[in-house]
Formats: structure tokens, sequence, C-alpha cells
């Protein structure tokens, strides 16, 4: 994909592998609590890939790990690496390039959050402060067709983003990651808030994002997962001697392995329902 931004790549070619993006070894802590321990998993390019778990297992924590989210967190410390195009973003050398990544590698939250502004305005914003110098109404447009937003905006781009239905906020929000030309795109939980026409909606535009974008959602509902992604990656929490709960990554795998014919017990019993 061709940017137009004025930032150039500062990043190495792509390595030989497949993975776009890659976390080695990497352990989260909150102050002293550890909420993920030593995860190893790479995250093919221009697939879908979803966590799936209990609450407290850590996939929102590893999610927010690949555009150094957990940053904004007060105690906060991630160890190991996560790679991006082979290298590690939490090197020091990235830590005046924030804005980059999070241009490169997109998110998209569990509440629409639309800026309140105008629809156009929605888009717009984001691209202004990463230096656009293309034609702006064309890539508003080009954003919202992508989002599959454009036949219900078109005649409303004047309008307050916040007039939107929830879905359609959601696929707003959407739209206005898009807009800065992401490689990778972050979901966490996108549908939660939605009903199910709307869901419906937004897996269905997952599908045509796929062609474009590599795709990470994070996921409580089984069914969605197994819909919409290539990839499936369960997490599951364990107590400590001590009583504390930690979350890790039990199985990863395609994702009709994980739901027809798993390799561990417990990522079993969770998608069959027996717990969680």
């Amino acid at each position: 994909m061709k940017s137009d931004f004025i930032q150039e790549s500062n990043f190495s070619a792509m390595p030989t592998s497949e993975a776009i993006l890659e976390a080695e070894k990497v352990t989260v802590h909150y102050g002293s609590f550890m909420a993920l321990r030593e995860t190893y998993i790479n995250i093919p390019k221009n697939q879908i890939t979803a966590f799936i778990g209990p609450s407290g297992c850590g996939k929102s924590t590893l999610l927010r790990c690949f555009n150094r989210m957990n940053d904004l967190i007060p105690g906060a410390k991630v160890g190991g690496k996560i790679r991006f195009h082979g290298e590690n973003l939490h090197d020091r050398k990235f830590d005046k390039r924030i804005e980059e990544i999070r241009r490169r590698i997109g998110m998209v939250f569990q509440k629409p959050n639309p800026f309140s502004k105008t629809i156009y305005e929605n888009i717009a914003f984001g691209a202004r402060i990463n230096g656009y110098r293309g034609d702006m109404d064309e890539l508003v447009e080009r954003s919202l067709r992508q989002a599959a937003l454009w036949d219900e905006a078109k005649d409303k781009l004047k309008q307050s983003g916040l007039s939107l239905s929830g879905g359609q906020q959601q696929r707003l929000c959407i739209a206005r990651a898009i807009a800065v030309q992401p490689e990778v795109i972050l979901m966490d939980e996108p549908c939660s808030a939605l009903d199910p026409i709307s869901t419906l909606r937004i897996e269905e535009l997952l599908h045509e994002l796929e062609e474009r974008y590599t795709i990470i959602i994070v996921t409580h509902n089984m069914q969605q997962a197994s819909r919409v992604s290539d990839m499936t990656a369960f997490f599951n929490v364990k107590a400590t001697e001590s009583g504390q709960r930690q979350g890790y990554l039990a199985e990863y795998d395609r994702t009709e392995v994980i739901f027809q014919n798993p390799k561990e017990q417990v990522t079993q019993e969770y998608v069959s329902g027996r717990f969680g």
C-alpha cells in the first residue's frame, strides 16, 4: 500500500517469515502483579487472529503490547520482545517514535469512541496530524468506503459522529483507524457493545479488510472467533503458590484446530463451554 504520509518508514525489510508481529518471552507486570507470563506468538500478515480466553487471562494485555498502549498504564512493565518487521518495538530507539508505531499499528476499542467532531473531521483529524499530503476528500471517502459506511454517511459528513448509531460509530472508528494507513489493526472486543445486526456487519467488514490489513481481535464470543478468524490463540489463567492468578498462552493454532481438534484438554473444555 502506497503511503501519502510525510513520515517515511524506518523499520527494516520484512523477515522471510510470514509473521508481521512476533512476541518473544513477553511478560507483563502491573506493579508487583504479573498479568501475563513468558508468551511466545507469531502473528501472520493479512490474516485475522483471534485472542480468546476467560477474564484476566492477559489477552487484552498482550494486544496493548503490540502498539505500546501499556506505556500509558502507571506501573506497567513489559519484559521480553515485541518485534514488528523484525525489530523490537520496546527498544529505547523507538521511545520517541510512539506516534509512528501507533499509526502503523492502529487500535479500535471496545466502546465506540468517535471524536465530538463531524463525521468528516473524525477521518481527517488523525490524517492531518500524521502529515497527510494527499486529497483529503478522497481519503475520507475511501476510508468510509473501506469501513462500509460511505453509503450511510455520505450525505451526513458535516453532522457529528456522535449522531450515528452504535454500530455506525464503531465503523466510523474503524474508518478513522484506516485513514492513517496502518498495516495492523488491533480490536479489543469491538462488538461487545453492539446489537446482533451491527455485530454481523462488523464481522462481514473484517473479512473485507483482511485483504489489506493484518487484524488481531480480542473477543469473548466463541462463535465470533470461529466465524471471523484464521488463527486463534487461547489464553488461560493459572493460580500461583501465593494465590495470584497469572495469564498465559495455553494454545495457538489454526482456528479450525482450536475449535474442532485442540491439543490441550483445557482448550477443549473452554471452547465447548465447560468452563470460563
